[in-house]
């Protein structure tokens, strides 16, 4: 498809510049989104010393039972101005003392708590940013967004409203849903924010109708709340008919290019194609931008014309290698499929060949998948591409041999197997794959880690006569019937489990591996995480899926929640090794932020929960150090 490095090439790793050792002001710790803690106070000789110094309960939680909707909270503590900051699933902003976890102060936005787009009251956090030509009131701004499409800023030392800010410190973004307005651009992911710029996706609803909002962001001046700019990732003459191909996810950037990397998700609907069978270059894909013009500088499609939910989750993370004597600015995007691209972050050019392979025709009405997608050659992936772990013997026997009748008439002829009538088995499915925690790279190893699911799923479509004579089942663990409105199949979506909730395909179902992305290789990998069931915990061998992402330290640790086992890990960052954990109230899906405050090195853990995981939810904040 393009040239190739010499891989036989002796590589060297150097990170991008990352932040100061005394911050962690974005959602991935760094623009780079490396999530590189350089303090190295915590070491792999005294781990299993950390203790839990204090824990915050927010109160900003439901389960669903009573008049609110269930919550799911990923919100990555940010940590600026000697405060830690965090956004609720109820759309408020808290400012904590890092030491005692004493409340600074508080902001309401006073946001309907309403599932408008989403099964769930959802929050990622909040963002950052500071004004270096001013001082006083509001030269430090804190900004959250809400599920009702609203973008507040408030000052980071007293929590007022910032008045100068679009509409007494509140912007309206549902004003630019000038196309399909069938819901309203929820803000629950927050902005990225370049220099003065605040570069914004938004969430739609899930699997709901072709025809919907179409993919945009927005970059918006971070004094004024002014739009700048407005990048659409849908031709002019598709986006009536279809839409999404959104940002819903965090975003990395590289200031020195005068670059922000966004990854774009999938177009509705998203699992038949027949509206929009025509070429639509951005549409899953890695796509760099001009962040002070809003110019499509580059763009890398991952999926063509996705038709399996393969959204690319994740920002890219940024680190430059070392080739030949010359420094390669590089970026590594993870995806739902497993793969890792390796591409030059200034020109877009793979660094490893990709190639393109000839993949399976679909037979469903109206559709034309694609006859071929692009597979890097290297590294290698988190899973694997050619054949689904097939049928686990345990979970047959369990369900008297249901899981193999159930998949023995499904479709399965690899990775991007369409799906049908009959059923298809996805792996991996929609659920990962690696999902939106992403990576992180240690500058000082040059390696780069990340946690992976192994989750096979069926994705099933009913033709529309069918569907229409049964009524509705989405939940909030994103399973079940949904209506893709205006096409002719709706479609069933559920992972492949007995009547016990037993996984059907042979474990491990979660892992956390290693790679030398300089070679293209992986180091190491093992199973991740544990399942948590009945009371039980299962096998260390098997693994669990995983939802958030790993940090890495100076100290050559990894800091991870993101399993079902609701319990925050330290591993070795050599071996992957377990070398510490801890229970918390939820699975810990959000990714923990490490830093220094006064000289003491802190790691701190959001316990939210997520439904897509187990139903438990959480509204803890919990905050580890070595005894003093």
């Amino acid at each position: 498809m393009t040239r190739l490095f010499a891989a036989a090439l002796a590589l060297t790793t150097a990170a991008a510049p990352v932040a100061a050792q005394d911050t962690w002001d974005t959602f991935h710790g760094q623009l780079s989104a490396q999530k590189y803690a350089p303090a190295d106070q915590i070491t792999t000789d005294n781990v299993r010393r950390l203790e839990r110094q204090w824990t915050v309960h927010t109160g900003d939680m439901s389960d669903g039972s009573g008049d609110l909707p269930p919550t799911v909270w990923s919100a990555t503590p940010i940590y600026a101005n000697d405060t830690l900051y965090l956004g609720t699933p109820f759309y408020r902003i808290l400012a904590l003392d890092p030491a005692t976890g004493e409340r600074k102060w508080t902001y309401d936005s006073q946001s309907r708590l309403e599932a408008l787009t989403q099964p769930a009251l959802k929050n990622r956090g909040v963002a950052y940013w500071e004004d270096p030509d001013a001082t006083g009131p509001c030269a430090k701004r804190v900004y959250i967004g809400t599920m009702t499409a609203t973008l507040h800023a408030v000052d980071a030392d007293t929590g007022k409203v910032c008045e100068d800010f679009a509409e007494n410190g509140i912007l309206d973004v549902n004003q630019w849903n000038t196309t399909n307005d069938r819901w309203p651009l929820s803000l629950l992911q927050p902005p990225t924010v370049v220099n003065d710029v605040l570069v914004t996706g938004w969430a739609g609803k899930d699997w709901a109708t072709a025809e919907a909002p179409p993919g945009t962001v927005f970059g918006i001046d971070a004094r004024t709340g002014e739009k700048r700019w407005e990048v659409n990732f849908l031709p002019e003459d598709v986006r009536d008919q279809s839409g999404t191909a959104n940002v819903w996810t965090a975003m990395s950037a590289d200031p020195e290019l005068g670059l922000v990397y966004i990854p774009v998700s999938s177009p509705s609907p998203n699992y038949w194609g027949g509206n929009r069978t025509q070429d639509l270059p951005l549409a899953t894909s890695v796509t760099a931008v001009d962040v002070e013009t809003g110019e499509v500088v580059w763009a890398q499609q991952l999926v063509h014309h996705d038709i399996w939910d393969y959204d690319t989750n994740a920002a890219p993370t940024l680190m430059d290698l070392e080739m030949d004597g010359e420094t390669v600015p590089a970026l590594v995007q993870t995806t739902k499929q497993g793969f890792l691209y390796v591409m030059n972050r200034e020109t877009g050019e793979p660094i490893f060949e990709w190639e393109e392979r000839e993949v399976p025709a679909s037979d469903a009405e109206g559709e034309q998948a694609s006859p071929t997608q692009p597979f890097p050659t290297a590294p290698p992936p988190t899973n694997d591409p050619e054949a689904w772990p097939g049928v686990w013997w345990l979970a047959d026997l369990v369900s008297f041999g249901n899981c193999s009748r159930r998949t023995e008439d499904m479709r399965y002829e690899g990775l991007y197997t369409p799906p049908s009538v009959e059923g298809t088995i996805a792996y991996p499915g929609t659920a990962g794959g690696m999902q939106w925690g992403g990576a992180t790279v240690d500058p000082e190893s040059g390696l780069l880690y990340v946690n992976t699911s192994r989750v096979a799923q069926e994705f099933r479509l009913i033709p529309r006569e069918e569907y229409e004579g049964m009524s509705e089942g989405g939940s909030v663990a994103e399973s079940g019937y949904y209506a893709q409105e205006g096409a002719p199949y709706g479609m069933y979506l559920s992972n492949i489990q007995n009547w016990a909730g037993m996984p059907c395909w042979k474990p491990p179902f979660g892992t956390m591996s290693a790679y030398d992305i300089a070679k293209g290789e992986k180091v190491w990998e093992v199973p991740f995480g544990r399942i948590q069931r009945y009371g039980f915990y299962m096998p260390k061998s098997w693994g669990s899926p995983t939802i958030g992402g790993p940090v890495v330290t100076g100290g050559g640790l990894i800091f991870i929640g993101a399993s079902i086992d609701a319990r925050v890990r330290a591993l070795d960052a050599e071996t992957g090794e377990e070398l510490w954990w801890d229970n918390v109230m939820a699975p810990a899906v959000a990714n923990p932020a490490v830093f220094e405050h006064e000289g003491r090195q802190w790691v701190v853990f959001v316990a939210g929960g997520n439904s897509i995981l187990k139903p438990d939810v959480g509204d803890e904040i919990a905050a580890y150090a070595l005894p003093e």
